[in-house]
């Protein structure tokens, strides 16, 4: 059996995981009042990309401190999780955005700028240059 024990550096990890947890609930407030409340699928999909990620992320490492530091038990998975989501959470959120972009659907009507829109064109007049002279 596991000797219980009161210590300061227990009571600071014990902190250390319940910030981290109140930040990941935070997060994860503020990606679904992003999803309720923004206008059109870019906006959404950036509160959905980056501040749900932040959100799991300190859950998940909250998880993982409770686990390593109170328990005793490193667990492999849960930091290869982290490190995936981490990665793959951004990416596809861009996915998404430039996916929307190219099948037509419009951005906001408060939207100040639109990058894509100027890139789309200058990609598309090399392309056309590129085939007056193959031609």
């Amino acid at each position: 059996m596991r000797e219980e024990r009161f210590s300061i550096e227990t009571t600071i990890v014990n902190i250390l995981i319940i910030v981290l947890m109140s930040t990941g609930v935070l997060f994860s407030v503020v990606t679904a009042l992003g999803l309720i409340r923004l206008p059109d699928v870019y906006t959404r999909t950036h509160a959905a990309s980056k501040s749900s990620t932040l959100g799991v992320l300190c859950v998940l490492m909250a998880t993982f401190i409770h686990f390593w530091l109170i328990e005793g038990i490193f667990n492999t998975q849960m930091v290869i999780a982290i490190v995936f989501l981490f990665i793959t959470a951004p990416v596809g959120g861009h996915l998404i955005g430039r996916a929307s972009y190219m099948s037509g659907i419009k951005v906001a009507e408060e939207t100040v700028r639109d990058d894509m829109k100027d890139a789309l064109k200058e990609e598309k007049k090399e392309i056309d240059e590129n085939k007056s002279i193959e031609h």
